[in-house]
């Protein structure tokens, strides 16, 4: 795929995905990246067998897009011009087999005699039919496997083209020699039917791997055609055009019908409807859009017209986003996949070397050379490293393509590699286990001061924060129908609270802990206090700066609520043997009461962490060798996050937080943390199994040609099934579904 040059967050280096065409296995994919990272001023290269594209990291430079084709083609390999996962599904399932069909057809004939003998019925070709129905699949359907052949040892390297043209060039060769030198009207034994069914099975195998492909990038595909071709603009006039999405921006307005995709993000500015966020989140149910609400490109209106404001465009837009996360997990690489690439660099001089010995054995042991010909073509046809490439890509694309239609987000192979390894879950509080919107439950003015102006004043002051709290101040105020002023001079305390003027007085809103370091008692607002924790509030503090110092003016309470299912999805962790924490900034009283309402002891809360503690205090649980997952959703999460061997992020909560985890949830469901987990444990299988199968299959075939017990028709049919079968399990994985909420606790 060629997409456009995206400079990265250092504005000095770009990346760059590139379409590669003719890779045939791993060593394919170790002889471009080789190339790509030749070229000056390329700092990474990354090759994907599964999707054939590239991903390079460069320093920018005017050439350097051109230098790197360039390289890619002297190489030996082809630049795609297009985009693969934009493309639509072929027209037909058998579009490319056409040169398959004719090799099969034309190796068909050779076959039936070998079939033949199996009911004592023995006829042959005459050898000059065998000649004529062999040559054209071995240099006009095989050329290809000349070609990169060739190449290949221009670069003094080996692939799997190299293997089947070295292989069935000798069993080719082998049988005109054996016809030409025969005496006139006897009938040798020829082998055309061997190089010419090995080359026909070669070419059914990579058809069926094509198909394969397309279904392992069936998730992006589906994103990628979620975005509608045009947009219902409304013009200054009141009049309405229809004109690309490439050409929408910010402001614009745009009308939605009923049924229609929501082309962008934007802000609803008229009407009421109902709209499905499935393709984001994986909840089927529609969500009420009413006035202001946020609209995600991508989604479906339900059955009203609604006008939008355009609020991002491009890749700014959520989707965009998701899209670009779920390509750089297919196109990462997996740790394990880095064993894998430093066996195949050294895997094909190997099996060459095998194939030469075999030869010079059964020549030593008194074979004639025929015999010790076809045994080494057998060993060099068995021996193509097909399934050693594709074993782990295959697995990668198909398991983060499946959770990313479930909300899951999987943004690197590494997390997804780690997660099955995890024994520890972490859990942010706030907006992560609770719903994040926390109520006024008390407010008690000290002494003789009147409440609602102390409330009012308690608004005022954070009229301009979004923190929870402090939204659940302003709307008990409005509740009572208090004017709520404009403050002076506010100043935020990291991780302790706000100050700032209101109506000419200074105040400080906090928590206890704050009051306590500036040494402000509560006095007879302690049983209270106590009280409140018990109960499981979160407690915070109005102080008033006057002549005589700070004075503690009122006590405010807050009550948050469980995420429904939470209780249970943390119950269904731990009996996957995972140990859960809560970290908290809550007192020990209200985290306690919190953690108890969700099932959990008290040794299983941390209390009392303040944001900037979160990283110590996950870097704490990985003591031991523990693997942690950290699961957030604030902007204060993130060192957490990046802190942790996986950051889960919930895309309900910030961009920071989604940016420094490794896995997106994309709603608020803690049940998709054992999701996530999930699939990641059931990837991690599938790459295991198809690199065990893959290593198996050279192990055991390899030896058995060698020893004579496989004819290279046999070689050519084991090695094209490996490889397939290879794709077929890693497809297994998009039979995975999320557990149901009735299910989580079997």
């Amino acid at each position: 795929m060629n997409i456009p040059l995206v400079a990265d967050s250092t504005a000095s280096t770009c990346s760059l995905d590139l379409g590669i065409e003719g890779m045939t296995c791993a060593s394919c994919v170790s002889r471009v990246e080789k190339a790509l990272k030749k070229v000056p001023g390329v700092q990474d290269a990354t090759v994907n067998l599964a999707t054939e594209s590239a991903r390079i990291t460069f320093s920018a430079s005017g050439q350097a897009e051109a230098m790197m084709r360039r390289a890619v083609r002297e190489a030996g390999y082809g630049v795609r011009e297009t985009d693969l996962m934009n493309d639509a599904p072929d027209a037909s399932p058998w579009a490319g087999f056409a040169p398959v069909a004719m090799a099969l057809a034309l190796a068909a004939p050779l076959v039936l005699p070998m079939l033949a003998d199996l009911f004592g019925r023995h006829w042959m070709l005459p050898a000059w039919q065998q000649f004529l129905l062999a040559t054209p699949v071995q240099f006009i359907l095989g050329a290809r496997f000349y070609r990169a052949g060739w190449h290949a040892l221009k670069a003094l390297t080996g692939n799997m083209d190299l293997l089947v043209a070295i292989g069935t060039s000798a069993g080719w060769g082998l049988s005109v020699w054996l016809w030409l030198s025969a005496e006139p009207g006897s009938m040798p034994h020829l082998y055309f039917e061997a190089s010419a069914v090995v080359i026909s099975l070669v070419m059914l195998g990579k058809w069926l791997e094509t198909r394969a492909k397309r279904q392992t990038t069936a998730a992006i595909r589906a994103l990628h055609a979620l975005r509608p071709a045009l947009a219902h603009v409304i013009l200054r006039t009141g009049e309405q055009t229809d004109v690309p999405v490439a050409e929408l921006l910010v402001d614009d307005r745009v009308a939605v019908l009923p049924g229609e995709r929501v082309p962008v993000d934007g802000v609803l500015k008229e009407g009421r409807t109902q709209v499905d966020e499935s393709m984001l989140t994986g909840e089927p149910l529609p969500v009420t859009k009413e006035a202001e609400a946020t609209l995600t490109g991508g989604s479906i209106n339900g059955d009203g017209r609604v006008v939008m404001l355009v609020s991002a465009v491009g890749r700014d837009t959520v989707l965009s986003k998701i899209i670009g996360l779920v390509e750089d997990a297919q196109a990462a690489k997996a740790p394990i996949q880095r064993l894998v690439d430093k066996v195949s660099a050294v895997f094909v001089p190997v099996v060459l070397l095998i194939g030469v010995a075999t030869v010079l054995s059964w020549l030593a042991m008194g074979e004639p050379l025929e015999v010790a010909l076809i045994r080494a073509v057998a060993v060099l046809v068995i021996a193509c490293p097909c399934a050693l490439g594709l074993a782990t890509p295959v697995a990668i694309m198909a398991g983060t393509g499946v959770a990313a239609r479930a909300g899951i987000l999987i943004k690197d192979a590494q997390a997804l590699e780690l997660a099955h390894r995890a024994d520890t879950v972490a859990f942010d509080k706030t907006g992560t286990l609770t719903v994040g919107h926390p109520r006024l439950v008390a407010f008690v003015a000290v002494g003789d001061a009147e409440e609602s102006a102390q409330l009012c004043a308690a608004a005022s002051l954070q009229s301009g924060s979004e923190h929870p709290l402090a939204r659940a101040v302003l709307n008990a105020a409005k509740e009572r129908g208090l004017d709520v002023l404009a403050p002076d001079d506010v100043r935020a305390v990291a991780g302790r609270g706000t100050e700032g003027r209101v109506a000419g007085a200074e105040y400080l809103i906090g928590s206890l802990r704050w009051v306590d370091e500036l040494g402000v008692n509560l006095g007879g607002l302690t049983p209270e206090a106590e009280r409140l924790q018990n109960e499981g509030a979160t407690l915070s503090a109005l102080l008033q700066r006057t002549p005589q110092g700070l004075e503690l003016r009122a006590l405010m309470g807050f009550a948050d609520e469980p995420k429904p299912g939470a209780r249970e999805a943390l119950a269904s962790l731990r009996a996957r043997g995972l140990r859960i924490m809560m970290i908290s900034g809550d007192n020990h009283g209200a985290a306690l009461a919190m953690g108890a309402r969700l099932g959990l002891s008290a040794d299983e809360v941390m209390a009392e962490v303040m944001p900037g503690d979160k990283a110590a205090k996950v870097a704490e649980l990985k003591q031991g060798g523990k693997t942690v997952v950290m699961v957030g959703d604030g902007v204060n999460d993130a060192p957490a996050l990046a802190a942790a061997d996986i950051g889960m992020a919930m895309g309900t909560g910030t961009d920071v937080a989604m940016h420094a985890a490794g896995v997106t949830l994309m709603r608020g469901d803690v049940s998709l943390v054992e999701g996530a987990l999930d699939i990641s444990h059931r990837t991690v299988m599938k790459i295991r199994q198809n690199l065990f199968w893959a290593f198996a299959y050279n192990v055991a075939g390899i030896p058995l040609a060698a020893l004579g017990y496989l004819n290279p028709v046999l070689a050519g049919g084991a090695m094209a099934l490996s490889s397939v079968s290879v794709m077929a399990n890693a497809l297994l994985l998009k039979r995975w579904r999320l557990k149901q909420p009735s299910s989580r606790a079997d």
